[in-house]
């Protein structure tokens, strides 16, 4: 190995190990506001198993909440989603790589692996290359075949910085406020026909879409 190569390893490992400290001093800096129905609560103290579903802009406090959770992550096979790689396997997320961009089939049938290992699952149903805040089928489809319920997760950031990407990420700055909205659990029959199982996507994506505003609206009092 040339004495090039091992520079570049070393930096490249040094890069994602300060990429992580970062985040993670980040994320318990912010001031997290989470408001949560009684039978939502219940469940996310408990160790039921659950489908979690959040836009790709605003997804890094949700990854942050869930970590350690017994939670496994959908994560695409870009660039970006390499480095959110490192970031879940340090918040302990078993992570699987694919999306309905790409590697879908796999990506859910690996989605359903999980949930047979007793892992709860976190995707970004946007994801990984949009349109942003409509649903793909990944959330949805996983809670219907396994029968476990479908929770929406929305959040606002009051002071962010938002990237010029197709999502408009948003990073929070230091020791801001962040307003999370849970839903409450949603239970999809697993004997839905296609069309039926459509309009429930439509039904949860303005669904999480309200939840965005009401996180929006908790966060100006």
């Amino acid at each position: 190995m040339s004495i090039k190569t091992v520079k570049q390893n070393l930096l490249r490992k040094g890069g994602n190990f300060f990429l992580f400290g970062a985040v993670d001093l980040l994320c318990k800096s912010l001031r997290i506001n989470v408001e949560a129905p009684e039978k939502t609560k219940k469940i996310l103290t408990s160790n039921q198993q659950i489908v979690i579903a959040f836009w790709h802009g605003v997804m890094l406090v949700p990854w942050y909440l869930h970590g350690g959770k017994n939670f496994g992550a959908l994560v695409s096979k870009s660039k970006d989603g390499e480095l959110l790689t490192k970031v879940l396997t340090k918040w302990n997320y078993k992570v699987i790589r694919g999306s309905s961009h790409k590697g879908g089939k796999e990506a859910l049938e690996n989605i359903l692996n999980l949930i047979n290992e007793k892992y709860s699952v976190a995707i970004t149903p946007d994801g990984p290359t949009g349109p942003p805040n409509k649903m793909k089928a990944g959330a949805v489809v996983a809670a219907k075949k396994t029968g476990i319920p479908l929770i929406l997760l929305g959040v606002h950031y009051n002071n962010a910085k938002k990237l010029n990407s197709w999502d408009s990420f948003r990073i929070p700055k230091p020791f801001s406020k962040v307003c999370v909205v849970y839903s409450e659990p949603v239970y999809i029959d697993a004997g839905l026909t296609y069309d039926e199982t459509s309009t429930v996507m439509q039904e949860t994506e303005t669904k999480l879409n309200r939840l965005q505003l009401e996180a929006e609206k908790l966060c100006l009092n």
